[in-house]
């Protein structure tokens, strides 16, 4: 009956594919790949055919996930302390040493909370039989927990009466799963997730966790390391203790004094705190010894060792090159057997053998043979099919689809209500990740007849699913996100007024001749010299390259906007990234220039966006950095555009209300910088009046904002307001 009533709500969400792929365009739901060198933000692709699990299979997956990492824990602690299973002959220990994983530096280190593998991701396929069978075990940075999560609450939206009425176990507590495990294990002081940047291919799923988690993004100059403890600092150079580092970057590049010296994106010195138990590292380091693919074949050993347990999930069959009967089976078997590199990740270094021809069969032999230990073979399975819509006819097309589980650990283990489905974009192709093209879909865990379940059980609070997400203060902000804040104003403001003084001077030009526009240009230091003006306005309004265009501004808001997920919210960045899908998509037609006041949905976007962070719960000192930004650029452009001192008054009491805000505070530089600049530019444009109220500010500027030097800012009534406009 449940079964019958969850396919009935998956047809249902089929017929609303586009409005869910558009909800998710325009929150950002993004991974990165790097091709040719370049960086390339894309949309991955979503499904909307669920894969349904029923409620009796799951739970016997969920024992047999919890069997699996619990073995793959005790093994980590075991090869970095006693080991054990090595001197009992269990595993070989020229695997255990020559793995690529395996790292002395943290030998003889149990981590806090005695937990290495806090977030695993075991990677999972159903035969055509029904049987699932485990591919891999992903130890060190499981990544895509984030995707499933996050569609799961637009399709709610989208159908909630048929959610209502069929019973799917609830996926939202992941991010409370993971706080609670990072909670566990912490020492002492504040939770952040570590992101080697923005430019990371899964970037978005850090910025999110670290939004839903409520810990704080952080970069690696954000940390450093004193007396063995590592501290985070704010935009002020004030140190706050961390507790947790949920660190999503590989451990080669995690610390330069431990691991690889050329490292730019780690945190010095950061090994030295973990191994005197001062901070807590998630995932442990040195877990790629654990889920390197061919101590994969060692896994049920482990259970059977450690728990005194059968496996109740099963390996693929697998064969090791450096074992001379699996090396002879291997040789002889090639074209019907699947190669794997166990040095590459991500679908790469995975080889058909039936693909190859003669002769890369015998140099894909040759390098076996070379170094056995590189290798691994695995029967092939015939993994199920799952129905994907076709994007391009809009009909069923069955798919190759594996499922990545996602097991937390901190004082219990949990196994996710959902996972991450991926399909492969050919049909029949077998390798199914976003890296190789793949899209992926929504994991429905059918609740028991008793209705749906939670994994905290009796722990989840009905304001739990109130709450916002948590509040970061000032103090957590650091100088580089404090520069982001204010820039994301000036450059929603710039494409906002830009804009809006853009339209009146394009209809004079309509009614005389292109003169009209000349003091457009000369206001904003643009060429006068317009040889054909059409392509002047198309170059104005989307030539990314053209530093001085619309679309480079709404791009450069974009780009400030998408590394403060965590402080604004994901609900209040959907406006920045409508305005950059509208310039995107009408750059794309500018040649048609059917109607270039469409130019106007990208003016909305800015009002809702500030509407939104107006009425929102994000920090009062937060809010503030974006509105003195903002405000410092209308004032730069009014005065440009010489508007008159009555124009002039509203934005400069802006200014001056939303820097009291910050009464005591220290200021960042950008703003004094900004004010500056801003102050030696406006008598030569016949503002002598405005360039000594703002001076009056920076006259008190000692790196702390006074409301004494700013608080008769607002006031212009003794100022001419007879200054010309255009």
């Amino acid at each position: 009956m449940i079964e019958s009533a969850a396919h009935k709500l998956a047809h249902e969400l089929v017929n609303r594919r586009e409005a869910i792929n558009r909800e998710l365009s325009r929150n950002g739901v993004r991974f990165g790949i790097y091709k040719n060198n370049e960086y390339h933000d894309r949309l991955f692709p979503y499904d909307p055919v669920p894969r349904i699990i029923e409620s009796d299979e799951f739970d016997e997956l969920e024992k047999g996930l919890k069997q699996r990492v619990n073995a793959l824990n005790a093994y980590l602690k075991d090869i970095y302390s006693d080991k054990s299973i090595i001197h009992d002959g269990v595993v070989p220990e020229e695997y255990v040493y020559t793995s690529a994983g395996y790292f002395p530096q943290v030998n003889g280190v149990t981590p806090p909370g005695g937990i290495f593998a806090h977030i695993a991701g075991e990677d999972l396929v159903q035969g055509e039989d029904g049987r699932w069978w485990v591919l891999e075990d992903n130890l060190r940075i499981p990544s895509g927990a984030s995707y499933p999560l996050f569609v799961r609450d637009i399709e709610r939206r989208i159908s909630p009466r048929l959610f209502r009425d069929v019973h799917i176990r609830d996926n939202r507590e992941y991010p409370r799963l993971l706080r609670k495990a990072m909670d566990f294990v912490s020492t002492e002081g504040i939770a952040v997730v570590l992101t080697p940047g923005r430019y990371n291919s899964a970037f978005f799923e850090h910025a999110y966790l670290a939004e839903k988690t409520g810990a704080a993004l952080a970069f690696p100059e954000d940390l450093e390391v004193v007396d063995n403890k590592v501290f985070f600092l704010d935009y002020a150079g004030k140190r706050h203790r961390v507790g947790v580092v949920y660190r999503r970057l590989s451990d080669e590049y995690l610390d330069p004094f431990a691991f690889n010296p050329d490292s730019v994106i780690g945190v010095p010195g950061i090994l030295s705190a973990y191994r005197a138990g001062n901070v807590a590292i998630v995932n442990a380091p040195g877990n790629g010894a654990a889920d390197d693919k061919a101590i994969y074949y060692f896994v049920p050993q482990m259970i059977k060792y450690y728990l005194g347990e059968e496996p109740i999930l099963h390996n693929a069959p697998t064969y090791m090159p450096m074992f001379e009967a699996d090396r002879k089976e291997v040789l002889d078997r090639m074209g019907e057997l699947v190669i794997k590199d166990v040095a590459e990740a991500g679908g790469y270094g995975v080889v058909f053998g039936s693909s190859l021809d003669a002769s890369a069969r015998e140099e894909l032999a040759d390098r076996i043979k070379e170094d056995p230990r590189r290798f691994i073979a695995q029967e092939v399975i015939q993994f199920r099919d799952i129905d994907v819509v076709d994007p391009q006819t809009g009909e069923m097309s069955p798919r190759k689809c594996d499922l990545r589980a996602f097991v937390v650990t901190g004082k219990n283990t949990h196994v996710w209500y959902s996972g991450l489905t991926r399909y492969s974009s050919v049909p029949g192709q077998m390798i199914v990740n976003s890296s190789q093209g793949g899209g992926f879909k929504d994991t429905w865990v059918l609740a028991p007849e008793t209705g749906v379940e939670h994994e905290l059980g009796a722990e989840v609070q009905i304001a739990n699913l109130l709450s916002q997400s948590r509040h970061h203060s000032l103090s957590l902000v650091t100088a580089s996100k404090a520069d982001n804040l204010y820039w994301l104003g000036r450059y929603t403001e710039r494409a906002f007024t830009t804009l809006n003084q853009f339209f009146p001077f394009y209809d004079r030009v309509m009614d005389t001749d292109v003169d009209a526009f000349r003091p457009f240009a000369h206001a904003l230091d643009l060429p006068e010299d317009f040889e054909d003006f059409d392509e002047f306005v198309k170059s104005f309004l989307y030539d990314g390259t053209n530093p001085d265009s619309v679309r480079s501004a709404v791009t450069a808001a974009f780009n400030n906007a998408v590394i403060l997920r965590p402080e604004l919210s994901s609900r209040l960045l959907q406006y920045v990234e409508l305005a950059m899908t509208n310039i995107t998509d009408a750059a794309k037609k500018a040649a048609d220039a059917d109607d270039i006041y469409n130019q106007r949905d990208i003016a909305d976007d800015m009002l809702a966006f500030w509407g939104g962070i107006e009425n929102s719960p994000v920090d009062p000192t937060l809010k503030a950095f974006v509105f003195i930004g903002k405000y410092l650029e209308r004032i730069d452009l009014y005065t440009r555009f010489g508007l008159s001192m009555e124009e002039m008054e509203a934005p400069l009491r802006k200014l001056a209300s939303y820097s009291m805000v910050l009464d005591g505070m220290p200021l960042p530089s950008c703003f004094a910088d900004g004010l500056s600049w801003l102050v030696g530019q406006l008598p030569a444009r016949g503002y002598d009046q405005v360039a000594t109220l703002l001076k009056k500010y920076l006259d008190d500027y000692s790196g702390r904002v006074s409301a004494l030097a700013i608080k008769d800012m607002g006031s212009l009534s003794s100022m001419n307001m007879d200054a010309k406009r255009f």
